[in-house]
């Protein structure tokens, strides 16, 4: 789990792996509407596609969102941007 765009961000500990591996894999079984995981290798960064809900001013429009997960997830909170 290392990342070469941010090398100062630490490998994942144990409990975190275990926790985001499971969390990936109900993801994947039962993706919330709305929502696209975009397959990596990276376990501590997800990109995520988000699309507007229809009736809002977001209807139609598709977002890209990268979750960096810390060291100790999910007793730290991960780090979001839209790319």
């Amino acid at each position: 789990m290392t990342s070469s765009s941010s090398p100062s961000r630490k490998a994942l500990s144990k409990i975190a792996c275990n926790r985001l591996q499971k969390e990936l894999a109900e993801w994947q079984l039962n993706p919330p509407a709305g929502f696209k995981h975009k397959v990596s290798d990276n376990l501590q960064r997800w990109v995520i596609e988000v699309t507007g809900a229809a009736g809002t001013l977001y209807a139609g429009e598709t977002y890209q969102l990268q979750v960096d997960f810390p060291e100790h997830y999910p007793m730290e909170a991960p780090q979001i941007c839209e790319l």
